[in-house]
């Protein structure tokens, strides 16, 4: 089992969270992982004016995790730019699940927490044909 430096993560994910691209919303995004083999990788919110489209941090993250050699999600903070707790959306709560499995942990405002409590009936791989 891997060792999880909680602040270390706070703090990537804060210095993630300023490189945000939000013109639109102003809010700053950024989230940070710990990955099995001990890696940590980041990412932040990248805005489009075709909302629909934009990019949440956890999603570019995700990106991250596959680009510097795959793996999974162990742990997840994510940030606002000042540094403030914010709780992944639903859909980045599956991806999450997807790159992470019911054990990830994530840091909330009710401590931190394995992924089968933050997405309770989660759908996944398990549940393909």
């Amino acid at each position: 089992m891997v060792e999880v430096d909680w602040e270390l993560l706070r703090e990537r994910a804060v210095a993630a969270a300023q490189l945000a691209h939000c013109p639109y919303s102003g809010l700053q995004v950024g989230s940070a992982a710990l990955c099995d083999d001990g890696r940590i990788v980041v990412g932040c919110n990248v805005e489009n004016a075709a909302y629909g489209v934009g990019l949440c941090a956890e999603c570019t993250m995700a990106g991250q995790l596959r680009l510097t050699g795959g793996g999974r999600f162990v742990a997840v903070a994510c940030r606002s730019g000042a540094g403030e707790l914010l709780m992944p959306c639903g859909r980045c709560r599956q991806v999450l699940y997807e790159l992470g499995g019911s054990s990830c942990l994530v840091d909330t405002p009710r401590g931190v927490l394995p992924m089968s409590e933050v997405l309770p009936d989660a759908f996944g791989p398990e549940d393909l044909p």
